[in-house]
């Protein structure tokens, strides 16, 4: 009896291969041209508006708001209080509470990185483009915003009235007092709704998407730096200390510089 002949026999000039197929969901899905958008006109359009709305605003404000050059800097004697221009003054404010280098170096490094890779952490394509994703996802930014407007204040306020670092100056040692302790105290602030997410999921049997996740954390990372400049703008007055905006001492009002 003849041995039957292989479904798949070796022959040295045939080229194909047998592959293996598993069950997944293509990459390519919702990628055609029925489910894309032109960038041009529709998103060209909307951004020349911004740029033209953009444009229009700095323009108004140039007329109604006046900006004279201060006197020449004397060297022998300092601004007080010394503060940087307002793009920056979140990270004067943050200085008052930790390590320079803590402060200056490191979690900017860390918020920039976590910007850069944010579209590699979220690559579903569900929903895209659309703000907060859905109604819960809006839910969870209004009160993670809320949660850090509060708290980062109250942790202003906070060490300003009781200043832990110093306290723990010569008896910890400056590794604790400086970077330690305030990377915790920073740490369990911008953790709080991850954690309150997860614990929420469990109860309601609705897990918390990835999606979310990063929203709650992109929304501590947006609400806290405008806490900490407007804190550092309008609430630092001489000697870098907490004063309300209209009881400045020595005539100082930090509206003038806006």
């Amino acid at each position: 009896m003849a041995s039957e002949a292989p479904i798949f026999p070796q022959d040295p000039k045939k080229t194909y291969g047998l592959m293996a197929v598993v069950p997944t969901e293509s990459r390519m899905i919702d990628k055609g041209p029925e489910g894309t958008v032109f960038s041009f006109p529709i998103l060209a359009l909307v951004e020349l508006l911004l740029g033209l709305g953009s444009t229009l605003v700095v323009i108004l404000l140039s007329i109604l708001r006046n900006a004279p050059l201060e006197e020449l800097a004397n060297p022998a004697v300092t601004t007080n209080p010394a503060k940087a221009p307002w793009y920056f003054v979140g990270l004067q404010e943050m200085l008052e509470h930790m390590h320079p280098t803590l402060a200056g170096v490191i979690i900017p490094t860390i918020l920039v990185m976590f910007l850069v890779v944010l579209p590699y952490l979220d690559q579903d394509r569900a929903l895209a483009g659309i703000w907060f994703a859905s109604p819960r996802g809006r839910r969870i930014a209004a009160a993670t915003a809320l949660y850090t407007a509060i708290a980062i204040p109250a942790l202003i306020v906070l060490d300003n009235a009781f200043n832990l670092r110093e306290a723990l100056r010569g008896i910890a040692p400056d590794v604790v007092a400086q970077w330690l302790v305030p990377a915790v105290v920073l740490a369990l602030i911008v953790a709080a709704p991850a954690v309150v997410l997860r614990l929420a999921a469990r109860r309601t049997a609705v897990p918390a998407s990835r999606r979310e996740l990063l929203l709650a954390l992109f929304t501590v990372m947006l609400v806290s730096a405008i806490a900490l400049t407007v804190s550092g703008l309008l609430f630092r007055g001489p000697g870098f200390r907490l004063y309300w905006p209209w009881a400045m001492p020595g005539g100082y009002n930090p509206l003038d510089g806006l």
